[in-house]
C-alpha cells in the first residue's frame, strides 16, 4: 500500500519529536531499570549525603552511587517478582521501618515548631553552673620528691628555718616540677596517688607537711599555695550537650501529651 506523500515529509519531525522526548526523560533519570526509572533527583541525593561526609562530588562517585542505586533496583525487582514482599516477617520489618520514619518525622516537626532558643541553653547553663563549680575543688601544691625519708626530714628541717621552698625544689627527683620549683599547677586530688592528695588536702594555703609522706615514687616534702572551686566549663563548649538534653525534654513531654490524649484498652 502507498504511503501518502505528506504522511511520509512529516515522519521525520515524528522521530525527532520522540527522540527529543526520550533524550529527555533521560536526563531526568539516572537511570532506568527493566522500565522503571531511577530520578536523578534521588542519585543527587545520595550524592549530596556523601559530599557532607567529605567526599568530593567527581564523576566517579555519581557513576558509584548510579550503580548501587541500579543494584538496588534490581534487586528490590527480584523480591518483587518472588513475591517476597508478601513474606510476614519482611511485612513486620517494613511497617517497623514505616513506623520509624514516621516517629522521626513527626518530632523533627514538633522540635521545628518549638525550637529550643539560646536563651533557654543560656538559662539551663546557668542553673548548672550557679554555686557549684562541678565537683571537687583544685589544689595547686608544689612538692619535692627525694629517695630517703632522711633527705626529706632534713629538707623540711630547712624550710622550718626560712629556706625558700622554690630553691630547694631543685634537690627534687621529680623532673617535671624540679626545674618550676616544685610546682604541680591546678589539678582535683584524683590526679595524685592516695598518700599524696589525703596529705595535701588537709593542709591550709601555705602550710608544708611537717612530716614526709611515703608514695610509690619516693619521699615527697608538699606544700599547697592555693584552692579554688573548679571553674565551670564554657558555655559554648557544653552548649550542643544542654541543646540535646532540652531536645529531649521536649520530645518527652510530648509523648506525654499524646499518650493522655490517647484511647487505649
Amino acid at each position: 500500500m502507498a504511503m501518502n506523500a505528506s504522511v511520509r515529509r512529516a515522519l521525520p519531525a515524528v522521530f525527532v519529536a520522540l527522540s527529543l522526548a526520550a533524550g529527555a526523560a533521560h536526563a531526568q533519570n539516572a537511570a532506568i531499570v527493566n522500565g522503571k526509572a531511577i530520578p536523578k533527583a534521588k542519585l543527587d541525593e545520595f550524592v549530596a549525603a556523601l559530599t557532607q561526609q567529605g567526599r568530593p562530588d567527581t564523576p566517579e562517585l555519581r557513576n558509584a552511587v548510579r550503580d548501587e542505586l541500579i543494584a538496588r533496583e534490581i534487586f528490590s525487582q527480584e523480591a518483587e517478582k518472588k513475591g517476597l514482599a508478601r513474606n510476614p516477617e519482611v511485612q513486620r520489618q517494613l511497617e517497623q521501618t514505616r513506623q520509624d520514619i514516621l516517629i522521626r518525622a513527626v518530632i523533627r516537626d514538633h522540635l521545628k515548631n518549638n525550637p529550643v532558643t539560646d536563651a533557654e541553653v543560656k538559662a539551663e547553663y546557668d542553673k548548672l553552673t550557679k554555686g557549684a563549680g562541678g565537683g571537687d575543688k583544685e589544689y595547686r601544691a608544689r612538692h619535692i620528691l627525694v629517695e630517703s625519708e632522711a633527705e626529706a626530714k632534713a629538707i623540711i628541717d630547712q624550710l622550718k628555718k626560712g629556706g625558700k621552698f622554690e630553691e630547694l625544689a631543685k634537690k627534687s627527683k621529680d623532673p617535671g616540677s624540679a626545674d618550676k620549683g616544685g610546682d604541680l599547677d591546678w589539678n582535683g586530688p584524683e590526679t595524685f596517688v592516695k598518700p599524696f592528695s589525703e596529705a595535701m588536702v588537709k593542709l591550709d594555703k601555705g602550710q608544708f607537711t611537717d612530716m614526709p609522706i611515703k608514695t610509690d615514687f619516693g619521699w615527697h616534702v608538699i606544700r599547697l599555695d592555693d584552692v579554688r572551686e573548679p571553674a565551670p566549663p564554657p558555655m559554648e563548649q557544653v552548649s550542643p550537650q544542654i541543646k540535646q538534653e532540652l531536645e529531649r525534654r521536649r520530645v518527652q513531654t510530648l509523648q506525654t501529651d499524646l499518650k493522655a490524649k490517647a484511647r487505649v484498652q
